[in-house]
């Protein structure tokens, strides 16, 4: 029976930059969790592949463009306090296994069953054609899972189908092979807050309506300066609880425990506040905690040979790691001679 901490594996797509949502909605946990769990996390540039077969995927396309992101995505997991000593931070790709891994699954999975995927029926309403990788995601998932031995893997309620579905390849291949994969399960944080963005949808890089982890401070006024509100005036009560600008003031004050947070709801109840002044303190706010974090990826930023070699070196841990466990793997399907 193994001992220790747990195994948490997450996995995040080198798509865009990241913005305060994300951080709160995710990116804060990982670094939260660092010490209690035993965390793999890695950049998934795999993954992303699926997103260059929009059109011809072989018309305008440079790999120069995800390896910088790449790159970017692991320099911003750094900047606000994800610690390679602590996790082991590494490049998808940097384990191939999980590829091999997924094979060996796709000759167990029946295409009726991944055609229930949401993703896949996501991408068939967007699409004129959905590409091979996008149909076969939830199984290169499941591997990146599996073989690391999670047993917990953070996600959103929107994720848990992800969770369900390596569960079943587990729970299938162990049947099938003998017990050999855990059986993870999904963390979903209740207490992560829906954050808001400039449109009042949730923050979301597909709404165009995001605030910039790493945003500068006008970038974050003018964003801040475009979330709507309704037209009452500064001496009327208003409502904090249904006004989106007060719903950010909280993700900035301590989960709404400051005294100048208090204060504020109180000028909201009362009358004495106009959403102009709401959104002048807000974007200081908001400034004032991203500031430390700029300047943190700035550093980080100006050594790149430093990140790769720390993404190298997280990626020879997890390919170890991977390899004993294919070993195994290989075995029992029959891949090697059993001598």
């Amino acid at each position: 029976m193994r001992t220790g901490k747990k195994i948490l594996v997450s996995g995040v797509k080198p798509t865009g930059r990241p913005h305060i949502g994300n951080y709160f909605g995710a990116m804060k946990q990982m670094v939260d969790m660092q010490d209690e769990y035993d965390c793999s996390i890695f950049i998934a540039d795999l993954h992303a592949l699926t997103s260059v077969a929009s059109g011809n995927p072989a018309e305008n396309w440079s790999g120069t463009e995800l390896s910088q992101a790449t790159l970017d995505l692991a320099i911003d997991y750094l900047a606000i306090g994800l610690d390679p000593k602590k996790v082991t931070l590494y490049k998808q790709s940097d384990t191939p296994q999980v590829a091999e891994l997924a094979w060996i699954f796709n000759c167990i999975t029946t295409m009726p069953y991944l055609s229930r995927a949401h993703a896949f029926k996501d991408s068939q309403v967007k699409e004129k054609e959905t590409n091979v990788g996008v149909f076969d995601y939830p199984i290169l998932m499941s591997a990146d899972i599996l073989l690391p031995g999670a047993d917990i893997v953070p996600v959103g309620m929107d994720q848990k189908q992800h969770i369900e579905i390596a569960r079943d390849t587990a729970e299938k291949f162990n049947r099938i092979f003998g017990e050999t994969f855990t059986m993870p399960e999904p963390l979903i944080r209740k207490d992560v807050a829906v954050v808001p963005g400039t449109d009042g949808q949730k923050m979301s890089k597909s709404y165009n309506n995001t605030i910039g982890l790493f945003a500068s401070d006008e970038e974050v006024l003018k964003a801040v300066m475009k979330i709507p509100t309704d037209s009452k005036g500064v001496d009327e009560p208003k409502n904090s609880d249904e006004c989106k600008v007060f719903a950010l003031h909280k993700l900035f004050s301590n989960n709404g425990t400051d005294a100048d947070f208090l204060d504020l709801k109180a000028r909201y109840e009362k009358g004495g506040i106009g959403y102009k002044e709401s959104k002048e303190i807000l974007a200081h706010k908001i400034s004032a905690f991203i500031a430390p974090l700029r300047a943190e990826r700035e550093k980080i930023a100006s050594d790149p040979e430093y990140v790769i070699d720390l993404l190298t070196a997280g990626g020879k841990k997890a390919h170890m790691k991977a390899e004993k466990k294919m070993e195994e793997v290989r075995k029992k399907v029959g891949l090697t001679f059993n001598q």
